[in-house]
Protein backbone atom coordinates (compact mmCIF):
# COMPACT_ATOMS: atom_id res chain seq x y z
CA UNK A 1 0.00 0.00 0.00
CA UNK A 2 1.22 3.44 -0.85
CA UNK A 3 1.20 6.02 1.90
CA UNK A 4 -0.64 9.14 0.83
CA UNK A 5 1.64 12.18 1.12
CA UNK A 6 -1.10 14.81 0.75
CA UNK A 7 -3.67 16.00 3.27
CA UNK A 8 -6.67 18.28 2.98
CA UNK A 9 -6.93 21.22 5.39
CA UNK A 10 -9.82 23.67 5.78
CA UNK A 11 -9.05 27.32 6.69
CA UNK A 12 -11.92 29.41 8.08
CA UNK A 13 -12.01 33.15 8.80
CA UNK A 14 -14.85 35.53 9.60
CA UNK A 15 -13.85 39.13 8.76
CA UNK A 16 -17.21 40.51 9.92
CA UNK A 17 -20.29 39.31 11.72
CA UNK A 18 -22.35 36.85 9.63
CA UNK A 19 -19.64 36.59 6.94
CA UNK A 20 -17.45 33.50 6.60
CA UNK A 21 -14.56 32.75 4.25
CA UNK A 22 -13.68 29.08 3.89
CA UNK A 23 -10.77 27.77 1.83
CA UNK A 24 -9.79 24.11 1.35
CA UNK A 25 -6.09 23.46 0.75
CA UNK A 26 -4.18 20.31 -0.14
CA UNK A 27 -0.71 20.21 1.38
CA UNK A 28 2.01 17.67 2.03
CA UNK A 29 2.14 15.86 5.35
CA UNK A 30 4.17 17.73 7.96
CA UNK A 31 2.82 21.15 6.95
CA UNK A 32 2.36 23.71 9.74
CA UNK A 33 -0.35 26.27 10.45
CA UNK A 34 1.92 28.98 9.01
CA UNK A 35 2.26 26.99 5.76
CA UNK A 36 -1.48 26.56 5.28
CA UNK A 37 -2.16 30.25 6.01
CA UNK A 38 0.35 31.30 3.35
CA UNK A 39 -0.97 28.74 0.88
CA UNK A 40 -4.65 29.66 1.40
CA UNK A 41 -4.18 33.36 0.55
CA UNK A 42 -6.76 34.32 3.16
CA UNK A 43 -4.37 36.80 4.79
CA UNK A 44 -3.75 38.69 1.54
CA UNK A 45 -6.74 41.01 2.07
CA UNK A 46 -5.82 41.91 5.67
CA UNK A 47 -3.67 44.79 6.91
CA UNK A 48 -0.49 43.98 8.83
CA UNK A 49 -1.93 45.29 12.11
CA UNK A 50 -4.98 43.03 11.72
CA UNK A 51 -2.76 40.01 11.09
CA UNK A 52 -0.78 40.75 14.25
CA UNK A 53 -3.92 40.57 16.41
CA UNK A 54 -5.28 37.32 14.96
CA UNK A 55 -5.05 34.06 16.87
CA UNK A 56 -5.13 30.62 15.27
CA UNK A 57 -6.83 27.48 16.43
CA UNK A 58 -7.73 24.00 15.30
CA UNK A 59 -11.29 22.93 16.02
CA UNK A 60 -11.68 25.61 18.71
CA UNK A 61 -8.35 25.12 20.52
CA UNK A 62 -5.65 27.76 20.09
CA UNK A 63 -2.34 26.54 18.66
CA UNK A 64 0.98 28.19 17.74
CA UNK A 65 1.91 28.86 14.10
CA UNK A 66 4.50 26.06 14.09
CA UNK A 67 1.93 23.38 15.04
CA UNK A 68 2.06 20.42 12.62
CA UNK A 69 -1.30 19.72 10.97
CA UNK A 70 -3.11 16.41 10.65
CA UNK A 71 -5.38 15.35 7.79
CA UNK A 72 -8.84 16.99 7.81
CA UNK A 73 -7.89 19.65 10.38
CA UNK A 74 -9.94 22.86 10.43
CA UNK A 75 -7.70 25.89 10.99
CA UNK A 76 -9.66 28.83 12.39
CA UNK A 77 -8.56 32.45 12.59
CA UNK A 78 -9.95 34.33 15.59
CA UNK A 79 -10.55 38.10 15.62
CA UNK A 80 -10.34 40.09 18.83
CA UNK A 81 -13.71 40.53 20.52
CA UNK A 82 -15.40 43.90 20.02
CA UNK A 83 -17.72 43.46 23.02
CA UNK A 84 -17.36 41.29 26.10
CA UNK A 85 -19.97 38.48 25.72
CA UNK A 86 -20.97 38.68 29.39
CA UNK A 87 -21.54 42.43 29.14
CA UNK A 88 -23.56 42.01 25.93
CA UNK A 89 -25.78 39.41 27.61
CA UNK A 90 -26.38 41.68 30.62
CA UNK A 91 -27.32 44.60 28.37
CA UNK A 92 -29.64 42.39 26.31
CA UNK A 93 -31.31 41.16 29.51
CA UNK A 94 -31.84 44.77 30.70
CA UNK A 95 -33.37 45.75 27.34
CA UNK A 96 -35.75 42.78 27.32
CA UNK A 97 -36.74 43.20 30.94
CA UNK A 98 -36.52 40.71 33.76
CA UNK A 99 -40.15 39.62 33.40
CA UNK A 100 -40.00 38.72 29.71
CA UNK A 101 -36.73 36.80 29.46
CA UNK A 102 -34.78 34.08 31.16
CA UNK A 103 -35.92 31.83 33.99
CA UNK A 104 -38.68 34.14 35.18
CA UNK A 105 -40.52 34.62 31.91
CA UNK A 106 -43.22 32.03 32.68
CA UNK A 107 -44.38 32.32 36.25
CA UNK A 108 -47.48 30.79 37.74
CA UNK A 109 -50.07 33.20 39.11
CA UNK A 110 -49.44 33.72 42.82
CA UNK A 111 -46.02 32.05 42.77
CA UNK A 112 -43.08 33.52 44.65
CA UNK A 113 -40.49 35.43 42.67
CA UNK A 114 -37.77 33.14 41.42
CA UNK A 115 -39.84 29.93 41.55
Amino acid sequence: MAIEMLQTICVVYSPRSREIQEVHCTLERGATVRDVLQHSGILADLAAQEIATLECGIWGRTVPLDHVLQADDRVELYRTLQVDPKLARRERFVRQGAGSAGLFAKRRVGAKAGY
